[in-house]
């Protein structure tokens, strides 16, 4: 990709899969990043920060010339208040003018999580629970797309889960807030296309090393790897069950759906 770089909104972006996200497209060097967080200390996000700083971005294909250091600024917001969530937008593009990739990977339990039954979780937390995961994402797609329209150029892409389409272990009130999304990817995805915009999701089994799971013990990742809902490709990225690795693999994924080259058609997507 060549020319001014694009901006990349990455929602959760100092743990997991986002901040895997956040390094391997500061090492491409053609993305300003935008990184939104909730509590992520001011340590996290400096050392995040210094991460991103450091990398040795790829030269140019064609010219082989290095480009130079990338702009990089975390953005503060509760996802699940929508008027912090248009805050939220309106910042990010006072601060970089532009969104021109939308990663929407911010997700929350609400501290219910391996839940048995339905009636353990209160109506209210189901409530909240799409508003983060679903509602936020919906509403930053709103925001970005009439500028992305107008370039004639955008992607966007959703977090999902496995638990959208097995149920998971997690509880009924993740697994729903992430079935949402399916169904409004392939809505969006085939009203968007001829705008030259792809609309994708990804829906990875359980990560660790996030504000939502916390690092669970040896114990915990040996039940989660026990689970009769445990997809077959989470075991053959690595060759074994090691939840953590998987980070980068997501994250790899979401690079190449952002690809002009190799995914300007891929649309509708959720895999």
């Amino acid at each position: 990709m060549s020319g001014e770089r694009k901006v990349i909104l990455i929602t959760g972006a100092t743990g997991g899969i986002g901040r895997a996200t956040a390094l391997t497209f500061a090492k491409t060097g053609h993305y300003h990043l935008a990184l939104h967080y909730k509590s992520a200390s001011a340590e996290t996000r400096d050392a995040l920060a210094s991460e991103v700083n450091a990398l040795s971005p790829i030269p140019d294909p064609d010219t082989g010339a290095t480009p130079s250091t990338i702009k990089v600024d975390f953005f503060q917001a509760d996802l699940g208040d929508y008027d912090s969530v248009r805050k939220l937008h309106k910042d990010v593009v006072a601060g970089f003018q532009k969104i021109d990739v939308l990663f929407a990977n911010a997700g929350s339990t609400l501290g219910h999580q391996g839940v048995k039954n339905l009636v353990d979780v209160p109506i209210d937390i189901f409530e909240r629970t799409w508003r983060v995961n679903t509602g936020s994402a919906i509403l930053l797609t709103q925001l970005c797309l009439p500028a992305m329209e107008a370039q004639g150029w955008g992607r966007i892409i959703f977090d999902s889960s496995v638990a959208a389409l097995t149920g998971g272990s997690i509880g009924p009130h993740y697994a729903s807030s992430k079935s949402a999304m399916h169904g409004f990817v392939h809505w969006l995805a085939g009203n968007v296309a001829k705008k030259g915009i792809t609309v994708n999701a990804v829906a990875p089994a359980v990560i660790t090393g996030t504000a939502m799971m916390g690092t669970p013990t040896g114990e915990r990742e040996r039940e989660m790897a026990a689970s009769k809902y445990l997809p077959s490709f989470a075991t053959s990225l690595r060759g074994s069950k090691c939840f953590s690795c998987l980070n980068r693999s997501v994250a790899k994924l979401i690079l190449c759906a952002r690809d002009t080259c190799r995914s300007a058609w891929t649309t509708g997507r959720d895999c």
